[in-house]
């Protein structure tokens, strides 16, 4: 059988599952990555490669349970399906009757990103029951929505593009270790006389593919300070005379407004802000401005600061100020998701207009799913049911330990449901039992590529499992809610969203390629007048609809308050900057920590700090320190490396309680604060304090 990955990656692999039909109920007994995928061509990733190992783990759930002790306690009783849906249909409508609609909250995220799965469970079901609307911005969505700024829409380079590149400038992404199968295309383009530079805080994996003799670098600014390096190359850009005057004419506006803001942002004060040498930053914009095709790509790290909308905004202003959307090759590479889910109908899952108003025509509120913390705690009228899927926000959300405050009220109905017993399942008065992707059909988006995957099923769902879709019907069915369409089967939903795709087909060839311009480029003919959809029809260097929602109309630096720039008596407190990067190759996600061939083989938490900082504090490789701030202290062993600068602490993301020797996960420190437009959330600009641990937990 045949299917693809829906793990939070761009890559989407596509995988091939060998099932043996000898036992009573088939079984599974081989999965392997799939040597005709397009992009993937049969490699799978470490945590991949042992998916069966998830699908049959013992600690698997595979029935309800019903809440016995504390919540946190991690004790529960296996119930009936009937049991559990009588009990979450009396309490849901007892909510719903005392305290209105939007006591009910809907939380899920991206743990399976296919079409079903993520985008076609439960919206419908919260949407005819008037809940709180959730704004499911914690990752991707600040990108597209600063590069539309500047553009108009979130398009890009799709990345495969770049074997035509010379010069591929990785910015705030680390490529071989999430985008592994994008590096094949990079060692083409380096073995054609492509050069790369990698910029990034943290010397990861990829920065250290960094060949200095083939005119390879890589540059370590200092967290959130990348927008003063962006200023002072587009300064040495413009002030060398080395913009494509003749392209910036046809295609951009707002151009001399952009020469005046730049002006002061010379490579000496912008070395300052960064940390970065000043020859440093001036042979750069040369080269990005005088090699062609020049790629520049990045993904979502850059994205977790609170200016993050306005580090793609500016981002995306480079190519455009040295015309290289010319070549093909050329320009700036993100997500592919604009070109993918352009074929997904939304609406159609989703059905909109089932949302009730008002006798004031108001709809139902909306919550940041990055401040959980906040609306379980502070929202006022509070919320009184959730349901969990898809995520496990105890790990995975900044400022956990609020959000476990507001998930411990007793007064609070939550039903998860969940693959494992995770830290957020912990806190469920019903959990129930999820398929993983081999038990159920449905079709993979990729962000990471163009070629939209048919996953199909290839094993029943184990145990008493369900998928995603199913659920809602389920619940929509015991609460005996008289809307037709919580009722539409799988196949109906799939028709329903894509109606310009052949299913039949697609499920027959396993996968077709959405749409993109056959020369490569991603705004057609650069040479129509009007290529990019913003209201003006061109790249935006100083953008009205910004000026309307309050922020600057040209791109500018504002260091994040919680950064080593930042506030002063914050920093003062706490003179560290933290990172919680994905640094395990063996789970990546979130959901890999907790099997025994992946969270064990990768050892446990550590705090990594330079060998200056460690001296600092007074403490050695292998002590424990505690990390802290108003939010949370945690207890970490230390390891000392060279990949932080001084100053920059990090904890890698992913960890669950019980891998914590006090049971707080690195996002317990992690700051909730939205990033300056499109929702997102400011992950990496946390302050801490480090101090020694004297005696050892």
């Amino acid at each position: 059988m045949h299917g693809a990955c829906h793990h939070d990656c761009p890559d989407s692999c596509g995988w091939t599952v060998t099932v043996d039909h000898s036992t009573p109920a088939p079984v599974a007994v081989k999965l392997r990555g799939n040597p005709n995928h397009p992009f993937s061509r049969g490699e799978l990733c470490p945590k991949v490669n042992r998916f069966l190992d998830r699908v049959y783990s013992p600690d698997r759930i595979l029935h309800p349970l019903r809440r016995t002790g504390p919540k946190g306690s991690g004790d529960f009783e296996p119930i009936s399906w009937t049991e559990a849906l009588t009990e979450i249909a009396l309490r849901l409508h007892e909510v719903i009757d005392t305290h209105g609609g939007e006591a009910l909250l809907p939380y899920s995220d991206a743990g399976n990103q296919s079409l079903l799965s993520m985008f076609g469970a439960g919206n419908r079901f919260f949407n005819h029951l008037g809940a709180t609307q959730l704004e499911r911005a914690i990752c991707g969505v600040t990108v597209g929505a600063g590069t539309a700024m500047t553009n108009g829409s979130g398009a890009s380079l799709e990345a495969t593009e770049m074997i035509h590149s010379r010069l591929i400038v990785l910015w705030g992404t680390n490529t071989r270790l999430t985008n592994r199968h994008l590096w094949p295309t990079i060692e083409t383009a380096r073995t054609n006389g492509a050069r790369i530079v990698v910029i990034d805080p943290i010397r990861t994996l990829t920065a250290e593919a960094v060949n200095a003799d083939r005119g390879d670098r890589f540059i370590q600014p200092l967290p959130g300070t990348d927008i003063a390096m962006l200023l002072a190359m587009m300064h040495v850009i413009i002030r060398d005379g080395l913009t494509d005057d003749e392209w910036i004419i046809a295609h951009t506006t707002g151009f001399d407004e952009l020469c005046d803001a730049v002006m002061e942002w010379t490579p000496e004060r912008a070395a300052q802000v960064c940390g970065v040498d000043t020859q440093i930053i001036e042979s750069l914009a040369i080269d990005v401005a005088t090699t062609r095709p020049t790629a520049v790509r990045t993904l979502i790290g850059p994205e977790h600061h609170e200016n993050g909308a306005m580090f793609f905004r500016t981002l995306a202003c480079l190519p455009a100020l040295t015309g290289a959307w010319r070549d093909r090759g050329g320009g700036y590479s993100r997500s592919v998701g604009f070109w993918t889910e352009r074929q997904i109908d939304h609406d159609a899952l989703s059905r909109p207009d089932l949302i009730p108003t008002s006798p004031s025509g108001e709809q139902p509120r909306t919550v940041n799913m990055s401040r959980l913390g906040s609306v379980l705690t502070d929202l006022d009228p509070a919320i009184h049911a959730m349901i969990i899927w898809n995520c496990n926000p105890l790990v995975t959300v900044p400022n956990a330990e609020l959000i476990r405050r507001g998930l411990a009220r007793d007064d609070i109905f939550i039903v998860v449901h969940e693959q494992f017993l995770t830290d957020t399942a912990r806190y469920a008065d019903i959990v129930l039992p999820a398929t993983t992707q081999l038990e159920a059909d449905d079709v993979v988006f990729p962000w990471g590529h163009l070629w939209v995957t048919y996953n199909a099923a290839a094993i029943a769902p184990q145990g008493e499992a369900c998928n995603n879709t199913e659920l809602f019907r389920r619940i929509a069915a015991a609460m005996q809610l008289n809307e037709a369409s919580l009722y539409d089967d799988d196949q109906t939903l799939m028709r329903d969203a894509l109606s310009t795709i052949d299913l039949k087909e697609l499920r027959r060839e396993g996968w077709l390629q959405a749409p993109y311009p056959d020369d490569g480029r991603p705004f057609g003919d650069p040479d129509d007048a009007t290529p990019f959809p913003t209201d003006s029809g061109k790249v935006e260097f100083a953008s009205d609809q910004l000026e309307m929602i309050g922020q600057p109309r040209i791109p500018t630096f504002v260091a994040p308050r919680e950064s080593l720039g930042g506030d002063c008596a914050l920093t003062s407190r706490f003179p560290f900057q933290l990172l919680t990067p994905k640094h395990h190759s063996r789970f990546l996600n979130s959901g890999y920590a907790q099997l025994p061939k992946h969270g064990p083989t990768e050892g446990g938490p550590f705090v990594e700090l330079c060998a200056q900082d460690a001296v600092m504090i007074g403490v050695a490789d292998g002590d424990f320190a505690c990390v802290k701030n108003d939010r949370a202290a945690i207890e970490v062993i230390v390891q000392i490396s060279e990949r932080v600068r001084p100053g920059v602490a990090a904890i890698p993301f992913g960890w669950w309680s019980d891998h914590h020797s006090d049971g707080r996960v690195a996002n317990a420190l992690t700051n909730d604060a939205l990033t300056d437009w499109g929702g997102g959330v400011a992950f990496s600009d946390t302050l801490v304090a480090i101090t020694p641990v004297k005696t050892t937990p």
